[in-house]
C-alpha cells in the first residue's frame, strides 16, 4: 500500500513540475540557472521516499565560479539526493536518449541541460568542445557523472576522461561530489529508509596535472571519491547503529 502511495505521489508531482517548468522555461529557454531551481523541486521528494538527505559543503562553496562537477552515479535515487546539491548556474551532460523521456525529457533540454550522443564518438568529442566554449564565453558549471552509467551496487566504477578533457582544456577546477550508498537500502514499502550523505569535496586544482594525460586527473580524481565514498559509508553505517 505504501508503495502504491508513493509511486502515485511521485508521478503526480513529477508531471507538475515537468509541466510547469516547460511552461516556465519558455519565458527564458535554455537559461542555465533553472537547472538548479528544478532539479530542487525534484530533490524534495527524498521526504516522500523516507530518505534523510544531509547537505554538505565546503565554505565559500556558492562562489566557486566555473567548474566542472563530478559525482558518483548510482542508481534513479540519485534524482533525489544528489540533485539536492546542485549549485546555481550549473548544467549537466546527460545522454541523448533522455530528450524522449515523456515530459521530464522536454524539461532537461529547455532548462539548459546538454545531450549526448555516447554511441557517436564524433558527437561526443563535439560536446566537450562545446563545453569548453561555453567556459570561455559566460559564468556556468558542468556536472558530469564520469562513470558514465549507474554502478548499480558495484561500487564506483572505472572513470571516462571526457570530464577532465574538457577541465584541462578549459582551465577550471574539478570539484567532485560524493553520495553515500543507496543502492538496495531504499525499501519503498518501508516508511525510513535512512540517511544518505551528499558531501563537496574541496575544488581540485587542475594546475599540477597541466601537460599531463586526463587519465591522471581522472585517476587522482577517483582515489580521493573512492576514499571518501568508503568513510561516507562507515559514517552512515556507525550512526544508524547509534539510533
Amino acid at each position: 500500500m505504501l508503495l502504491i502511495l508513493r509511486a502515485l505521489i511521485v508521478i503526480i508531482y513529477s508531471v507538475i513540475v515537468c509541466v510547469f517548468g516547460c511552461l516556465w522555461c519558455c519565458f527564458s529557454p535554455r537559461n542555465p540557472r533553472h537547472v538548479a531551481t528544478f532539479a530542487h523541486a525534484f530533490g524534495r521528494l527524498n521526504k516522500v521516499f523516507g530518505i534523510r538527505v544531509e547537505l554538505r559543503k565546503p565554505e565559500g562553496a556558492e562562489n566557486f565560479g566555473n567548474a566542472i562537477y563530478i559525482a558518483n552515479h548510482q542508481n534513479n535515487y540519485d534524482m533525489v539526493t544528489a540533485a539536492n546539491m546542485v549549485q546555481p548556474p550549473t548544467v549537466t551532460v546527460g545522454k541523448k536518449s533522455l530528450a524522449w523521456v515523456p515530459f521530464f525529457g522536454q524539461l532537461y533540454w529547455l532548462t539548459g541541460n546538454l545531450l549526448i550522443d555516447r554511441d557517436n564518438r564524433t558527437k561526443a568529442h563535439d560536446t566537450i568542445n562545446d563545453v569548453v566554449s561555453q567556459f570561455k564565453k559566460k559564468r556556468i558549471s558542468f556536472w558530469m557523472f564520469p562513470e558514465g552509467t549507474r554502478s548499480r551496487g558495484r561500487g564506483l566504477l572505472p572513470f571516462k576522461t571526457g570530464a577532465f578533457h574538457a577541465a584541462l582544456a578549459a582551465g577550471v577546477p574539478v570539484i567532485p561530489i560524493v553520495i553515500s550508498d543507496t543502492h538496495n537500502k531504499i525499501k519503498l514499502n518501508r516508511w525510513r529508509n535512512g540517511l544518505v550523505i551528499v558531501e563537496m569535496l574541496p575544488p581540485v586544482d587542475i594546475k599540477q596535472f597541466e601537460g599531463q594525460s586526463a587519465r591522471k586527473l581522472a585517476t587522482h580524481c577517483r582515489e580521493l571519491m573512492s576514499a571518501r565514498l568508503d568513510e561516507l559509508n562507515k559514517e552512515v553505517a556507525r550512526r544508524t547503529q547509534e539510533k
